[in-house]
């Protein structure tokens, strides 16, 4: 019998996402595909360093211990081509990643090849091909460089999510980039009502919250937060939606404008997603965080 993707959390990851192949993908860039492969086989009994989504992957394959059936499935999906993938396949063993599946498409754009194996979060360090992905429906984030990296298993799953243009829909973030805070404001307040629309990460969120009812509440092995740069006088449409959809939040967070890096550290998250520069770049110092792009219109 045909092993089935479609009751599953599946997430594609990169290669150079999952490890630090920075040195690598340089001799790549500049020296070209033979040089890079012959330094992938000198090398290959040496495993590579983990990368900025490797604390993430592994804490989250984690949770399948818990089950009799996998409910967590993660696929290497890389440019790279087959042979390439020795040292990549070696580094998946020497870390003891419950990793079965890989895809080499040696050059060829992965976003062809997200829904055939059915994927429900694409995370990789090259933007073009987090771009399509995200254009194509999936949801999907580009990974930052981030250095400190935690060697220790967890038995919890810490996810950090900002709100609009990532969990909800951008219609309202731009009201606030074309006329400004108080419009933005009272926009808000005057559509308390009505539901905000669904972003890229609204699947993937309720995958998650599905997998959480699995579990009486204090025993989760995943726990979300919700960072959002709004202020507590537009709650009440973020908390209404989300009670509407059935999507649990564990902790949710109102900025009002102050810098989240502090929050998302205290928070411990295992990664952050988040649409705005300005926020990544103070969080990705302390915290691996994911930048989540527009779909272009």
């Amino acid at each position: 019998m045909a092993y089935d993707l479609q009751d599953k959390l599946v997430i594609a990851i990169s290669s150079r996402a999952l490890f630090d192949l920075e040195e690598e993908n340089t001799i790549f860039t500049q020296e070209g595909l033979e040089k890079y492969y012959t330094y992938q086989l000198e090398h290959i009994d040496k495993p590579l360093a983990k990368g900025s989504a490797f604390r993430f992957i592994q804490n989250l394959l984690h949770i399948n211990q818990k089950f009799d059936n996998k409910l967590i499935e993660v696929i290497i999906l890389s440019r790279n081509n087959a042979a390439t993938g020795l040292r990549i396949g070696r580094s998946i063993e020497h870390y003891h990643l419950d990793i079965e599946r890989t895809g080499w498409t040696a050059g060829t754009p992965v976003v062809r090849y997200l829904e055939a194996f059915k994927v429900d979060l694409f995370l990789s360090v090259y933007a073009p091909d987090v771009q399509a992905a995200v254009d194509s429906g999936v949801a999907a984030a580009t990974i930052l460089p981030h250095t400190p990296i935690v060697d220790k298993e967890q038995d919890i799953v810490r996810i950090a999510f900002d709100g609009d243009a990532v969990i909800f829909g951008d219609e309202s973030e731009k009201i606030y980039q074309k006329d400004g805070l108080d419009a933005f404001i009272e926009h808000e307040r005057e559509n308390a009502k009505n539901p905000l629309s669904k972003g890229p990460f609204f699947k993937f969120l309720k995958i998650i919250s599905d997998i959480q009812n699995r579990f009486p509440m204090e025993t989760s092995p995943i726990r979300t937060a919700l960072v959002t740069a709004r202020s507590f006088s537009t709650h009440e449409r973020v908390l209404g939606t989300l009670e509407g959809w059935g999507v649990r939040i564990d902790e949710a967070f109102f900025q009002g404008g102050v810098q989240k890096y502090e929050i998302i550290k205290a928070f411990g998250a295992d990664i952050f997603f988040d649409d705005q520069d300005i926020h990544l770049k103070d969080t990705s110092k302390l915290t691996p965080s994911a930048k989540v792009p527009y779909m272009k219109e």
